[in-house]
């Protein structure tokens, strides 16, 4: 019939889809302007420049050490021996001739020439003391970048003579110390002991060079003079 024909036309026409919605969702942004992030981003930049400022102090010396050590090392004929990687002053307990605690990091700060014995010097002590007397004044005008150590492995008094040559100008620092805690620093050759060598310390406090028992005294100040020369750019006299 025609109205249901009409009627079937009619509901075949689909109804037109109602569009999808979409609802975005912005997310949160952080504030960067919240005391906390702040700090934390202070907190950053400030290490970052305290980095940056100790790679700056410390290239020199690198750049030192590397001179001496690594560029051309076959024109380079050390008569001592170096002391690679280099060991870092401990915390010892010092105490000058007087009894009085000297902090042993106040020893950095000068290149340190050191000799190790017990209080009563026998001759070969004797012996060493003078040529570290020796090594320092051949240094010329460089000397006074250079300190004389005496570490002292006992607790016993020195003799007069000798107390009176230790103090005497340029008075050689004279401190007592354990042996064993210094023996865990500083070490012998094979074959030797503690007491037979002079020892190098550098002014960051790292013992780089042990000079050999029985020294050539040409050979050593050769090694001294190369060292202070290499440093000259980054280290002067006086702590």
């Amino acid at each position: 019939m025609p109205g249901s024909n009409s009627s079937v036309r009619h509901s075949a026409v689909a109804e037109p889809a109602e569009p999808v919605a979409l609802t975005v969702h912005t997310l949160p942004t952080p504030d960067l302007g919240s005391p906390a992030l702040a700090d934390a981003s202070r907190t950053t930049r400030g290490r970052l420049k305290m980095l940056l400022v100790l790679l700056i102090c410390a290239s020199p010396v690198v750049a030192s050490y590397v001179t001496y050590f690594f560029i051309r090392p076959a024109a380079r004929t050390n008569y001592s021996t170096l002391i690679q990687p280099t060991r870092s002053l401990p915390e010892l307990t010092l105490h000058a001739l007087d009894g009085t605690v000297v902090p042993a990091g106040s020893l950095r700060g000068q290149w340190l020439l050191v000799t190790v014995g017990p209080s009563r010097c026998d001759a070969e002590c004797d012996k060493r003391l003078y040529m570290q007397r020796q090594f320092r004044e051949v240094l010329g005008k460089e000397r006074d970048r250079m300190d004389k150590v005496w570490f002292i492995t006992d607790d016993g008094p020195l003799p007069a003579p000798l107390a009176a040559a230790v103090t005497a100008a340029p008075a050689v620092t004279a401190l007592r110390v354990d042996r064993a805690a210094l023996a865990a620093w500083l070490a012998p050759e094979v074959g030797h002991t503690l007491e037979e060598h002079l020892y190098l310390v550098d002014p960051m406090g790292e013992w780089m060079m042990r000079i050999p028992a029985q020294p050539d005294v040409a050979k050593v100040k050769r090694d001294l003079e190369r060292l202070l020369r290499a440093s000259a750019s980054w280290d002067t006299p006086g702590r």
